[in-house]
């Protein structure tokens, strides 16, 4: 059993989160932080049958693109 499960963040082109687990075949989505908080917590808890098997942390490591143009140099 691993006691952590990190998942990458990311803000939706069509608005929203999305977050996918590194190192699992686990994703899923939200319109705010709190709804993906939430639906994070129930697709762990789906993933994992056993709840014995379930890691004990979950983080969120939220990812942002920043496009800088340079202009007129």
């Amino acid at each position: 059993m691993k006691s952590e499960i990190i998942f990458e963040v990311t803000e939706a082109e069509e608005g929203g989160y999305c977050a996918s687990a590194l190192g699992y075949g686990i994703t899923t989505q939200g319109e705010t932080l709190e709804e993906l908080r939430s639906m994070v917590r129930d697709a762990v808890e789906c993933y994992f049958d056993d709840p014995s098997q379930a890691p004990s942390i979950i983080r969120l490591h939220f990812v942002r693109d920043e496009v800088l143009a340079l202009t007129d140099l």
